[in-house]
């Protein structure tokens, strides 16, 4: 669903160092190519999948668990590298994030077993949750309040959505003429390049304070959203009311109850839940954790059925998404504008209609479908109405909340759009897979992934109905 939202205040937090010794410039470049790195990975691999599935004899389930393994650790982390990095400071987990970062994609990059590329995706995560938060922390203690800050955090954000929007592209050129090794083994000299850079010019700061972090917490939540995905995807091969199933299930709601019972006693919790007892900010983290279970599916159905089901090669499938990343970049930089105009509320529900038809015609694919009849029409209506929802939706939630807290807010919101799109993924999955039911011939692929659309839009629609009835109206 596009670029990652601002999860830190755009004023510079009281004790904070922000001098820099290094040009405005090389500190936005450095920054920026983190931020680009972080965001990429979440949907380069994607056009990688079928690659990645004969490269290493991965199945059904291990598929899902190199996009899941990645999205439910940078999910789960975020707000606590966020927190991090105020405390221990924006250079030091910038660069510890980054290193984290890097040593994982070299092990993903020469991975020989499913289970070493599954775990060095979950250190990915990890590693890309203490970093993002940074990236935006360093900008806006490094550039001084007004039009230079407004410009550095413009140009993070824009950077944001293009690595989410070239992903498919990238993916593509490197799966075709390389490897899909190279989807992950890429960021290896470019992480190299920006820690050097970092180590060198980027000047330390910190937030001068005695609150503690909330590591309990954050392993708890990621722990809780692995088991329940977990769950759900071995209904897959074992059915709903089997202890395969049920068990993890249960397991992973009860560390959830736990974790909501920790961040209850807690003095510096992860996730206030004061928050929630506004209507602006439940009822948003709540339409947004729907609308990313619907929408983040959408590129990985979409590379499995142009390869497996068109024959499309990775560069094919890469350049046939350009325009659905156009269309996400287009929404979002068009959102702010028509806010303006129609309000929030307003935006976010006719964006996620426009995306909804386009689920529902996507969902008509068949074995014999076509770029132009088949990908192109329901790849804009799905993509344009993704850009268009997500900022409203944060916005109605940050606006309802106190100006010291709106920070923490937009990072509950980007957290509930990657838990959403983690468990959307597993539920969506394996409704796709009960269509196929063991037929791997283009028409029985081809049901299953239509029918994964259409129960999207399902969910979409429910996401609809809850913005329609609790959101609170801003402008």
């Amino acid at each position: 669903m596009g670029g990652m939202l601002p999860t830190a205040r755009t004023t510079t937090p009281p004790g904070t160092l922000n001098r820099s010794a290094a040009p405005a410039w090389l500190v936005m470049l450095l920054v920026c190519a983190g931020q680009f790195l972080v965001v990429l990975d979440v949907s380069v691999v994607n056009v990688a999948l079928p690659a990645m599935r004969s490269g290493l004899g991965l199945s059904e389930l291990g598929l899902q668990w190199i996009v899941n393994a990645y999205v439910i650790t940078f999910a789960g982390f975020m707000l606590l590298g966020g927190r991090a990095a105020d405390l221990f400071g924006r250079k030091r987990i910038f660069v510890v994030g980054l290193a984290l970062f890097t040593v994982a994609s070299l092990g993903g990059g020469l991975a020989q077993e499913p289970w070493q590329l599954i775990a060095a995706r979950t250190v990915q995560g990890v590693g890309a949750a203490v970093l993002s938060p940074a990236t935006l922390t360093i900008l806006t203690t490094s550039f001084p309040a007004g039009a230079a800050r407004t410009r550095a955090i413009a140009t993070w954000t824009a950077v944001g959505a293009g690595g989410g929007a070239v992903g498919g592209l990238v993916g593509g050129v490197l799966t075709e003429f390389l490897s899909w090794r190279w989807v992950l083994l890429i960021n290896v000299p470019v992480g190299a390049l920006v820690l050097a850079g970092a180590a060198r010019w980027l000047t330390e700061s910190r937030q001068r304070t005695g609150r503690r972090l909330d590591v309990p917490g954050a392993l708890l939540v990621t722990a809780g959203l692995a088991l329940v995905a977990y769950g759900i995807v071995q209904t897959e091969t074992h059915g709903w009311v089997s202890a395969a199933a049920l068990v993890p299930l249960a397991a992973g709601l009860v560390v959830v109850a736990v974790f909501i019972a920790v961040e209850a006693r807690t003095k510096a919790p992860l996730m206030p839940l004061g928050l929630f007892r506004l209507r602006s900010v439940s009822a948003a983290n709540a339409a947004m954790v729907l609308a990313g279970a619907a929408m983040f599916s959408m590129w990985y159905f979409l590379s499995l059925y142009t390869q497996n089901v068109l024959s499309y090669s990775p560069l094919e499938a890469g350049l046939a998404f350009i325009p659905h990343s156009l269309c996400i970049v287009l929404g979002s930089k068009a959102a702010p504008r028509l806010m303006h105009r129609l309000g929030a509320k307003t935006l976010a529900v006719t964006g996620a209609v426009i995306s909804g038809c386009g689920m529902l015609w996507q969902g008509t694919m068949g074995a014999d479908g076509s770029y132009l009849g088949t990908l192109l029409g329901p790849g804009i209506l799905m993509s344009l109405g993704a850009g268009l929802t997500a900022t409203p939706i944060a916005s109605i939630a940050t606006s309802g909340a106190d100006p010291a807290d709106q920070g923490l807010v937009a990072g509950l919101m980007n957290t509930s759009r990657q838990m959403g799109g983690a468990l959307g993924l597993s539920v969506l999955s394996t409704v796709a897979a009960s269509r196929i039911a063991g037929g791997h011939d283009p028409a029985a692929l081809a049901g299953g992934y239509g029918l994964a659309f259409h129960v999207g839009a399902a969910v979409l629609l429910g996401s609809i109905l809850l913005m329609i009835v609790a959101l609170p109206r801003r402008h």
